[in-house]
């Protein structure tokens, strides 16, 4: 156990930054940074690199497309525009037509809010991962990515560990579920601990270097 934390100490200080907090996302219980959070998972769905889909959701945050009704009335070229600055142009075309008719969607559905999601998820993430899927772009993977961030402000999520990030823990020779990775950090560090092992599962993070830096 002191291994293992000295492990998940080293790794938060080397990544203990969220997918969220890199695209500049202060994420809180509130619908703007939910939205936020929304469009970052949609962007992460596709293949890929991290870093990219992060810097494309920053350019749409500072063109001023930060709610559902932003984002929406943004013409499609001018979504596409914001997204290729982010050099999100592989997908770019294809993205703006879904961030378009996805922020249509969280207005007509869940008026704007997606709190109102959580609840009638009852805060369980099978039902919350089933509505989220209702959501175009967003699969399987983009609602693991969502659940897995919103943590920092759904408390009762905790402690969330999708595939990847329990594949990153694997490759640490850390604990392979989430309750036994959660003795390892403060209840509120958890949602940052599960981002890090993401990074480790794709390669963003050494796990040898972490691994050596906590056996100094």
């Amino acid at each position: 156990m002191g291994d293992d934390r000295r492990v998940t100490r080293v790794l938060l200080e080397r990544r203990g930054r969220t997918y969220a907090e890199e695209a500049g996302i202060t994420l809180a219980d509130r619908p703007a940074p939910l939205y936020q959070l929304l469009v970052l998972a949609t962007l992460l769905s596709t293949r890929i690199r991290a870093r990219v889909a992060v810097a494309a959701a920053r350019e749409l945050f500072a063109a001023g497309y930060r709610t559902p009704q932003a984002m929406e009335a943004a013409s499609w070229q001018d979504r596409v525009d914001a997204l290729g600055r982010g050099h999100y142009r592989r997908y770019d075309e294809r993205t703006s037509t879904m961030l378009g008719t996805g922020a249509r969607l969280c207005l007509d559905r869940w008026r704007g809010d997606l709190r109102r999601l959580h609840r009638d998820g009852g805060g369980e993430p099978a039902g919350l991962r089933r509505l989220l899927t209702e959501f175009p772009g967003i699969g399987p993977t983009g609602a693991d990515i969502f659940l897995r961030e919103a943590q920092v402000a759904w408390t009762d999520l905790r402690p969330y560990a999708d595939q990847r990030a329990l594949a990153g823990a694997k490759r640490l020779g850390l604990p392979g579920s989430a309750d036994r990775l959660a003795g390892l950090v403060d209840p509120g560090d958890f949602g940052r601990l599960a981002s890090a092992l993401v990074r480790v599962a794709l390669g963003e993070e050494s796990a040898g270097e972490v691994t050596r830096a906590a056996a100094a």
